[in-house]
């Protein structure tokens, strides 16, 4: 699919362009946003990089990665990622906003949205995510989009000069229900 363009009420995820790159470096460059993740702070020019790999990767016939923009106002606010498995039926995601974002439901509808361009446009069978033990908010995003907490990967990153352990959660394509979280039964 290309080029990716979903929206929800607040979000857009749309491709990534050279513009972007300022305002990813404000997302990927807070030691708070990516405080969790499996990356130090970056600069602008290794998010310069990021999107000119993006850009590159959108072009590929057999896109196997979905690196895009989470936009608020077509202005970047966040990342989305979704990489496609080796068995193509399965990816895994990946998301950061802006730490001036977090808690007020953009984090589920960013998941939301990462859900329907799996589901939806790639017809795949089966999405998961990982995430530090200590990022309650991510879990509880996920679980309010379904998701499972499937568990516990010990020593699976090396990072910040330590081993971390990750908790995955999954969902299966049959037990994704499309809407805004709070319509979930």
């Amino acid at each position: 699919m290309h080029p990716v363009e979903l929206s929800s009420a607040r979000l857009a995820l749309r491709e990534l362009r050279t513009t972007d790159v300022d305002d990813l470096a404000q997302v990927y460059g807070d030691p708070e946003a990516v405080r969790h993740l499996s990356f130090t702070p970056r600069t602008r020019e290794q998010c310069a990089a990021i999107v000119k790999a993006a850009i590159a990767d959108a072009e590929q016939g057999n896109r196997g990665v979905y690196m895009l923009a989470v936009a608020r106002e077509d202005r970047l606010v966040g990342s989305a990622r979704l990489a496609v498995d080796e068995r193509p039926h399965s990816a895994q995601v990946g998301f950061a906003l802006r730490p001036d974002l977090w808690g007020q439901g953009f984090g589920c509808e960013l998941v939301e949205l990462l859900l329907r361009l799996g589901f939806d446009e790639l017809g795949l069978k089966r999405i998961w995510g990982a995430r530090s033990p200590e990022n309650q908010a991510s879990e509880s995003v996920m679980l309010r989009a379904g998701m499972v907490e499937e568990g516990r990967i010990r020593r699976h990153l090396w990072t910040r000069d330590a081993w971390r352990d990750s908790i995955v959660h999954s969902i299966l394509d049959d037990e994704w229900k499309p809407g805004s979280p709070d319509e979930k039964p």
